[in-house]
């Protein structure tokens, strides 16, 4: 199986892997409330598709939708709070769908984090990359 690139960012994930070879705790911080009601997916049970578009994102494009690399607003707050900017869509083709569909991959900017939606944005679950 490979790997998309962001497997080797620095960021959160390395944070816990020191805390874990020191012996640390991780703590989150109040800020990010919100994150606790998101989930989390590993990068091999996502469709096919979500492969596509993540790997798309690692090349910069070309996207098939001009709304995708977008903003997120984050207006349904299930996301970590962040200001405006922070977060970008990308579409996830579904087969079959004569539209958009409701699929998505959300991005942030500061910790490089990837977040999968597949009911367009009720729900979000950060894609692990290490599974």
């Amino acid at each position: 199986m490979r790997f998309p690139p962001r497997i080797t960012r620095a960021g959160a994930s390395a944070a816990l892997l020191s805390a874990l070879l020191v012996g640390g705790a991780v703590t989150a911080p109040a800020a990010d409330a919100a994150a606790a009601s998101v989930g989390s997916v590993c990068y091999g049970d996502l469709p096919t598709q979500a492969h596509d578009t993540l790997d798309l994102i690692d090349r910069g494009g070309p996207f098939p939708y001009s709304q995708d690399g977008t903003v997120f607003q984050n207006r349904e707050g299930v996301l970590p709070s962040q200001s405006s900017g922070y977060y970008h869509e990308y579409t996830v083709i579904t087969p079959g769908s004569p539209t958009r569909g409701a699929r998505r991959v959300v991005t942030g900017e500061e910790h490089q984090e990837d977040y999968y939606s597949a009911d367009h944005y009720d729900t979000f679950a950060r894609i692990d990359f290490g599974c």
